[in-house]
């Protein structure tokens, strides 16, 4: 058994960050990853992700956000290649609306450069968009997009760098708690250290089965839509975007990387899913929840659609993080559920695990995100 002072379960998103910083700070690291590094069975891939500092979640991220737009632009100066591509971002949906007055107020109480436009006014900036005149958009200039497959790659060969301990394909088994230390069995070895970072997204249930009513895996799927005029979803043209539509609530991208206008709508079809045996192949319903957006808003991307992808969410209840210590076992750092919207946080999250793990506390402010809350006394 190897003595470490951290294992990180997961390689992706945020395992990756907290391994990066972990290993940063001197720490011993070891990561866990079942699967490839960047791969596509989980959370973290599908070309690009949305950042935005506009954040209709709840106000309380957008202090995060600042300091994970900071951190990606430091990892990629370390990269040296482009992880974050700034092209605006838009919040629509009608007065009243989650999405439109959430957006609004965290730009309000935070001070945030931001515009108010019109459908028409949305419509004559960005000629793509077809809008119903009752909606209206809140437009922030820092918003955009992230690489992730890059991102996760950068961050696992910061970590490396800094003296971290790769093991890819090896599948977590089980892990104990042992009083002050941990130990982690997988299906080539048996590995011991002081504190156990678990991050391995939909499948902390497995890891974790009595908070799995906590963790709930749900099947999501994004496409490419081919566009009439590619100009027009240019990402110099074309904000990425989040729009509370009758139909549900969809979020977009430019045109970059691959063709076609990519598209996804939250909680795509309410599927459940097993991580394991998750449904990947795009189907004729997958297309259709995915199309009603693209012909509703978006007539000039109304072509074939050009590629699928699944990944997964994992919700909470009240769909915000969980990054906290586990009751009964303080070794432990639980660093999920993310619930769909936490990949823009992993630089800023990487960095709070670095934190509690090396002096039990952070600058940040992550209240939000304990486990109590899910308690009668939380």
């Amino acid at each position: 058994m190897d003595g470490f002072d951290v294992i990180v379960v997961g390689g992706g998103g945020m395992g990756s960050a907290a391994a990066a910083h972990l290993a940063g700070r001197g720490q011993r690291v070891l990561v866990i990853e079942r699967f490839a590094a960047a791969h596509d069975q989980g959370s973290s891939h599908g070309l690009s992700r949305i950042i935005r500092l506009a954040y209709f979640e709840h106000p309380s991220y957008v202090p995060l956000l600042r300091r994970a737009f900071e951190l990606w632009r430091a990892l990629e100066g370390r990269a040296g290649e482009s992880l974050l591509e700034v092209t605006g971002a838009l919040d629509v949906g009608p007065e009243g609306s989650r999405v439109f007055d959430g957006s609004r107020a965290s730009c309000a109480l935070h001070g945030l450069p931001h515009q108010i436009w019109t459908a028409e006014q949305l419509a004559a900036r960005v000629p793509a968009w077809r809008l119903d005149p009752a909606l209206s958009a809140v437009f922030q200039p820092d918003g955009g997009y992230l690489r992730p497959e890059r991102a996760v790659l950068a961050h696992l060969a910061a970590a490396v760098d800094a003296g971290a301990e790769l093991r890819i394909g090896e599948r977590v088994l089980e892990w104990q708690a042992l009083g002050g230390r941990v130990r982690v069995q997988t299906d080539q070895g048996v590995y011991e250290a002081g504190q156990l970072v678990l991050a391995a997204g939909s499948w902390m249930g497995v890891l974790l089965p009595e908070l799995g009513p906590l963790m709930r895996p749900e099947r999501q799927v994004v496409g490419w839509f081919e566009t009439a005029d590619p100009s027009l979803f240019a990402a110099d043209r074309f904000p990425v975007f989040v729009l509370d539509a009758p139909a549900g609530v969809y979020y977009g991208f430019p045109e970059a990387g691959v063709p076609g206008f990519k598209i996804g709508r939250y909680h795509h079809r309410g599927e459940a899913a097993d991580p394991d045996r998750q449904a990947r192949p795009c189907t004729a319903e997958d297309e259709a929840v995915l199309r009603a957006g693209v012909a509703g808003y978006f007539p000039g991307a109304n072509g074939r659609l050009l590629r699928a992808e699944a990944c997964m969410f994992t919700n909470t209840p009240d769909e915000h993080f969980i990054v906290d210590r586990l009751p009964g076992a303080p070794e432990v750092l639980v660093v999920s559920a993310c619930s769909g919207h936490g990949f823009k946080f992993c630089s800023v999250i990487g960095e709070v695990v670095a934190d509690l793990v090396t002096r039990d506390a952070t600058r940040h402010d992550i209240s939000a995100f304990r486990l109590a809350r899910f308690t009668p006394a939380g």
